[in-house]
């Protein structure tokens, strides 16, 4: 650590210490202070395990900030930046392979001494990580590099530097522990968690938050988190990078204007941010690939061959969105008559039933409505979403939107449903 570094977390920390300080003595100073709010109650169960998103944005800025200074991105041409994203793509899938097999060596019973025999393999992996940490910073710099050059040919710019600039860290992500009343499906709260928990720890946590405040609970794995620096997960798989980063900075975009100050206002605001980093997302990330990356561009979906003159049609195949959506509805429906129990008990048949058919879903409960039913990007979207005409309405607009810097500039003024609503129903 430097002695800039140093002298930065000194004052980060007197900072923060400063204004708990000053938080204790407004809440000693209030005599109709309600100490037990819902989160408050939450967080009894969760404080030890949440995690710390200051210390992680200090180091990341930190980090940031000695990359920007190199500029390396601007001394590296078309080949050298696409050559040094793909070494480190590989890397990361080598050191995903090399913790598979000192997993799959600790698994097997008929090993009697683990740690010698994944010596090399360990050595290896070490290895690996020394390099990861080494290119990491400049491949990251190159992607937002690339998406930010993308975003100013949409115009989603300000005298050609999107504001905030675009910058994300790949590392290790908290879980999120979401909770929702039984009776209904809300996300009343979102709670961070430490990356690297267990399952164990995880569904200790559920199970303390369920029996001691009677909800609905599900700790989630994430893809990333809009705080500035973004956090972004760990992949191998470029589309599904650049889109998350673009998801991601589209939060951060939305941050310093209405729609996204609004963020936590509603379920409905919530769903249209999310919609609308969705939507932005996907049409960036797909822009970016088809300049810097263009062989990577997944190929189109096959056309529905056309039923044959005197043959049966073949039967429908398992569609997940679509059971899903009929889940989603089932259980409203019960939630609304109120049969609590009832609805449970159908979401636990419906798990199996995906269980079944292919896809494990650990806990299917009202929290996880609350979570995935917010990502409404696409007609039935994960199926969660049910009938919630928030994420349509987001869909429209964008269709109806000349561009995607237009569909952006429009939608980050909504600071409510009703005045989304009211901009579909504007003369064109």
């Amino acid at each position: 650590m430097t002695v800039v570094e140093g002298a930065l977390r000194v004052a980060w920390r007197a900072f923060l210490n400063t204004l708990a300080l000053m938080a204790v003595a407004v809440i000693l100073s209030r005599a109709d202070y309600q100490p037990l709010t819902f989160i408050e109650q939450v967080r009894a169960y969760t404080r030890w395990q949440e995690f710390n998103y200051e210390d992680w944005m200090l180091d990341a800025l930190l980090l940031k900030g000695q990359m920007a200074g190199f500029s390396a991105p601007r001394y590296l041409n078309i080949l050298e930046q696409r050559q040094v994203v793909f070494d480190y793509l590989d890397l990361v899938g080598r050191i995903q392979r090399l913790s598979s097999e000192i997993a799959l060596i600790y698994a097997d019973p008929q090993v009697k001494d683990p740690q010698s025999a994944s010596a090399d393999l360990n050595r290896q992996l070490l290895e690996a990580r020394a390099e990861e940490a080494r290119l990491a910073p400049l491949a990251e710099a190159v992607i937002q590099s690339q998406v930010s050059a993308v975003l100013t040919e949409m115009g989603i710019s300000t005298l050609g530097q999107p504001i905030p600039p675009v910058l994300y860290h790949v590392t290790p992500l908290p879980y999120a522990l979401i909770v929702s009343p039984r009776d209904r499906i809300l996300q009343e709260a979102n709670i961070s968690l430490l990356p690297g928990l267990t399952l164990e720890q995880r569904v200790a946590i559920e199970d303390a938050v369920a029996q001691g405040l009677n909800r609905s609970t599900l700790v989630v794995g994430i893809g990333g988190v809009g705080v500035y620096p973004t956090m972004v997960m760990s992949t191998t798989d470029l589309n599904w990078l650049v889109e998350v980063v673009a998801h991601e900075w589209t939060h951060n975009y939305l941050t310093l204007r209405p729609l996204g100050m609004r963020y936590d206002a509603s379920p409905e605001m919530r769903t249209i941010n999310e919609t609308t980093a969705s939507l932005a997302g996907k049409e960036i990330g797909r822009r970016v690939i088809e300049r810097f990356y263009p062989e990577r561009l997944p190929p189109p979906p096959p056309p529905p061959a056309p039923p044959r003159d005197g043959e049966a049609p073949e039967p429908q195949a398992f569609n997940f969105n679509r059971e899903m959506r009929i889940t989603r509805l089932k259980v409203d429906e019960l939630l609304a008559e109120g049969k609590i129990e009832e609805a449970e008990a159908y979401m636990e048949a419906r798990r199996q039933f995906f269980w079944e058919h292919g896809y494990a879903i650990r806990k299917l409960n009202q929290a996880y409505f609350a979570f995935y039913g917010a990502y409404n990007d696409e007609p039935g979207g994960t199926g969660a979403a049910g009938q919630d005409p928030v994420g349509p309405a987001v869909r429209k607009l964008r269709e109806q939107s000349p561009s995607l810097a237009a569909f952006l500039r429009q939608i980050a003024q909504v600071r409510s449903f009703e005045d989304l609503q009211k901009m579909l129903s504007a003369p064109r």
